[in-house]
């Protein structure tokens, strides 16, 4: 294992736990294993545990901890020690890193304390930004990709053996590559702008507004504003503890409003003045909290009927007003199957040639991966630091005279005029090869598809360009929030529905999950776009996105043609004719980050 890379000089933590379910909130770890790595990748530490987490222990069918197996396991605290000794200056590796992370996070928290974990790693991420030849990401899938012999999985132990491997030989790989490691600071979703609480999704349907005859019923929606006794934080958590659903803002459907007395006057508080929403203070709130009356599980919204196709937007019409049918679409053409590197050229020459190559049914690539099979040289190529690379993995070389060829004609290219020759690619590409989309293509989802994920990713590191936010709107018919709370970005990671989540995972990758189980019949489409912190889209170059389920990739795109915008659409989902849709925008526009969510309706306080 080399040590290059960006390896962090205390070396690693690799995690996993076993849980009674998916909410660190909520639910608790059941069986927990670490293994510590010196910067060399050499085992210098391993512990792992059995916990008696005092609850239900959940999908016994898929970790098989049973209560009968708990009973008489240490609890949570008995750990601390030893994750504290494992964890202190080292870089904490998980694969799905946000989950393991975030369960160590809540348990620490539950017993008054916290752990050293100052950054972390995902290998899902890493794994992702390597584009290994894999249909998904999952860690057994990882572990046969590698011949990696996988005894047990769900057993925490062995899946922290089997994590050790994959990381190992990930981290190789990378480096041969000459990709950096995302690597990302914990603190990273967390930047105070504008500084609101942390959202978390309320499983309870909104009851309306508080109504003191009746209590305080679960799922009420609360804003607070003003001075409070507990910090913000504090407070919120206990309300959300309740079951109550704590926004950071004040619309139409917000229940209560928390202002302790003599609180300034504000927008939340002129709101709720100008639209009779019930203001109560703090201790009010509390005992309220205290006696919460049982409120109504969110049902699954009416499901929305869908079938893969893929066109331009929008689609035409015929005289009858119907729109004009259109077939699934795969990638098809002379270099099919072929994933294509762009090095050199200015950047309107390189977004010019990735449009060409896209023609030509190949993915364009924007960084050096395991999947690259064809490297494009522009003016000034030659000399880029990563051609030592590129040759000595033997792949094919082309020039602009290449591309210009395979438009002109419909063979493959002569290997005979290349530096080097890359296997048939096209002839054995796997039948999961995603879709590929341009800007203004739009796919009907598939009917099963109610969960994914829109991964966006870029080559250039922050400390070349700023801080890249990838974000999310919530959007009704006039194309506006419904209210503040329905932007997601890095210091809201959450939608009031639970719909959109915000993942960070990597310092050149972040992502979007969507369940559309989730949606709201009032929201009529989901934007999902980023903004770019102190330098604007050309100096980051193209965005990859991928639409990725656990099991599969389902499309790929590439969003190339800003050059001077501080923000852009990436994509939407929206629903048509009883239908979810995807769709391509690549869109830019000059506003900053605060400008970009003025524009969808977000009100930002000074």
């Amino acid at each position: 294992m080399a040590r290059e890379n960006g390896i962090p000089a205390g070396g690693w933590a690799l995690v996993d736990v076993e849980t009674s379910g998916t909410s660190a909130r909520r639910d608790r770890v059941l069986s927990l294993a670490a293994i510590t790595l010196d910067p060399a990748g050499r085992v210098d530490g391993e512990y792992a545990t059995l916990l008696n987490p005092g609850c239900d222990p959940g999908p016994v069918h898929i970790h098989h901890l049973t209560p009968e197996r708990l009973r008489g396991a240490p609890t949570f605290d008995s750990t601390v020690p030893h994750l504290e000794r494992m964890l202190a200056g080292r870089t904490l590796v998980a694969h799905n890193a946000t989950f393991d992370h975030g369960f160590l996070v809540e348990e620490a928290r539950r017993l008054g304390t916290t752990l050293p974990i100052t950054h972390r790693l995902c290998t899902v991420t890493l794994a992702r930004r390597l584009q290994l030849d894999v249909p998904n990401v999952k860690l057994g899938t990882l572990a046969r990709y590698w011949g990696i012999p996988q005894a047990a999985a769900h057993d925490a132990r062995d899946d922290a053996r089997t994590l050790m491997e994959v990381f190992r030989r990930s981290v190789d790989l990378a480096g041969a590559l000459g990709l950096g490691l995302p690597v990302v600071a914990c603190s990273a979703t967390s930047r105070a702008y504008p500084g609101p609480v942390t959202r978390v999704p309320c499983p309870w349907r909104n009851p309306g507004r508080y109504d003191a005859s009746v209590g305080l019923v679960q799922g009420t929606k609360i804003a607070i504003t003003g001075p409070t006794v507990l910090a913000r934080a504090d407070l919120a958590r206990r309300l959300t503890d309740a079951g109550l659903d704590v926004m950071n803002s004040v619309s139409g459907k917000t229940g209560l409003l928390v202002a302790n007395p003599g609180a300034a006057s504000s927008r939340k508080l002129e709101y709720a003045k100008d639209t009779g929403i019930p203001v109560v203070d703090e201790g009010t709130v509390l005992r309220l909290a205290a006696r919460v009356i049982a409120g109504v599980v969110k049902s699954a919204p009416e499901s929305i009927e869908v079938v893969t196709v893929i066109e331009p937007e929008p689609a035409q019409q015929s005289p009858q007003g119907t729109p004009k049918p259109s077939t699934p679409s795969r990638p098809a053409g002379p270099w099919a199957g072929r994933r294509v590197l762009v090095l050199g050229g200015s950047h309107v020459e390189a977004t010019v040639m990735r449009s060409r190559i896209t023609q030509l049914g190949a993915s364009p690539a924007i960084n050096l991966t395991a999947g690259v099979t064809d490297v494009l040289v522009l003016d000034g190529g030659v000399g880029d630091p990563r051609m030592p690379k590129i040759r000595s993995r033997g792949l094919t070389v082309l020039g602009m005279h290449h591309v210009d060829a395979a438009l002109g004609t419909p063979g493959d290219l002569d290997p005979a005029d290349v530096d080097s020759a890359s296997a048939d690619v096209a002839a054995t590409r796997p039948e999961w090869t995603p879709i590929m989309m341009t800007p203004g293509a739009v796919i009907d989802l598939p009917a099963e598809l109610t969960q994914f994920t829109i991964n966006v990713a870029w080559s250039a590191a922050p400390a070349q360009v700023g801080d890249v936010d990838v974000l999310a709107f919530e959007l009704g018919e006039d194309e506006r929030v419904l209210s503040d709370d329905e932007f997601v970005f890095f210091n809201q990671p959450v939608s009031p529905d639970g719909a959109v989540t915000l993942s960070i995972d990597g310092d050149r990758e972040q992502g979007i999950a969507v369940d559309l189980r989730a949606v709201p019949a009032e929201v009529a489409r989901i934007m999902v776009g980023a903004a770019v912190e102190g330098r604007t889209f050309g100096d980051i170059g193209a965005l990859s996105v991928g639409v990725d389920t656990t099991e599969t990739t389902i499309a790929t795109a590439v969003c190339d043609a800003a050059t001077t915008e501080r923000s852009m659409i990436i994509a939407e989902i929206y629903r048509r004719n009883r239908r979810w849709r995807l769709r391509i925008v690549g869109q830019g526009y000059d506003d900053d980050l605060a400008g970009f969510a003025v524009r969808h309706g977000v009100e930002i306080d000074d």
